[in-house]
């Protein structure tokens, strides 16, 4: 059973911030999920592993080395640069 205190705990291992309002639809999906694993744990030993439910190749074309933009070209519609780059918002603290 997933509690209130179970969201805000994987809410803060995620760290993202969730609302009050929103802890209890959390809990729902939350416990969806693992009574789904209750339902895959149902299933029998003797199952061959499968990696794709249709038989496909590869579908991925050659790689063909073609030029490259330059820097500024690459740059020049980038929000935030600096010293070169791409600047992008920081995600760890």
């Amino acid at each position: 059973m997933i509690t209130e205190e179970d969201v805000y705990k994987i809410a803060g291992l995620a760290k993202i911030e969730i609302k009050p309002e929103e802890v209890e639809n959390f809990r729902k999906e939350f416990q969806s999920i693992l009574e789904y694993f209750n339902i895959l744990d149902e299933v029998t030993e003797d199952v061959e592993p499968t990696f794709h439910v249709l038989p496909i190749s590869n579908v991925f074309r050659d790689d063909v080395p073609k030029p490259c933009l330059s820097r500024e070209e690459a740059l020049k519609n980038a929000k935030h640069i600096e010293d070169g780059y791409f600047k992008g918002p920081r995600v760890v603290e």
